[in-house]
């Protein structure tokens, strides 16, 4: 008797914990909301279409990337598409600089939340941090934020700065587990 008094004791605490604790799906839920206020607290432009590379980015124009649940793009800086590769170019000296799968990427950021008194993360000068990160292009066993590879893609170019709104299923693992989306400024360049 004392056993299923036990086990019929253990078997509600269980159901009050899980009723009383967020789920996974609430919390994404309050992600979801979390993004949407920061866009509307900061009047951001939301383009649907990737703009052309010709396009002069607003200050508050972001992309809204496909293939992605709340991801959002903004360029900063376009960085360098070409490079000479002597004093006296000639049309062969150059080239063309896009980045490609696999190369390794250099990366200097700030990273801070989306609440409105948020705490910023500063690994943009080597007075924040001694080493840049870096990862290759498109390996996420080197970086698994996936946000990250596809901010790079967008960016094309060596010498490029972004700023990216990821939501925590598209960030780094610690931001998985605790459903926490941030926002990133990114300067890259390319390791030769």
């Amino acid at each position: 008797m004392k056993r299923i008094v036990f086990f019929l004791f253990a078997g509600i605490s269980l159901v009050l914990a899980g009723c009383s604790q967020n789920t996974y799906s609430r919390l994404r839920d309050q992600e979801d909301r979390l993004i949407a206020n920061y866009i509307s607290r900061n009047e951001l432009v939301i383009l649907s279409e990737e703009p052309d590379e010709n396009h002069v980015w607003g200050e508050k124009e972001y992309y809204k990337v496909r293939r992605y649940d709340n991801f959002y793009f903004h360029l900063i800086e376009r960085g360098d598409s070409i490079r000479v590769d002597s004093i006296s170019p000639t049309e062969t000296d150059t080239v063309n600089q896009k980045i490609v799968s696999n190369d390794v990427i250099v990366v200097r950021y700030k990273k801070f939340g989306l609440t409105e008194i948020a705490d910023t993360m500063s690994y943009w000068t080597t007075l924040d941090e001694a080493y840049p990160m870096e990862f290759h292009q498109g390996n996420t066993s080197d970086c698994e934020c996936v946000a990250w590879h596809a901010a790079v893609q967008l960016m094309k170019y060596p010498n490029s700065q972004c700023e990216i709104i990821v939501p925590s299923k598209l960030g780094f693992a610690d931001d998985q587990t605790t459903v926490t989306p941030y926002v990133y400024i990114m300067k890259i360049k390319v390791k030769h």
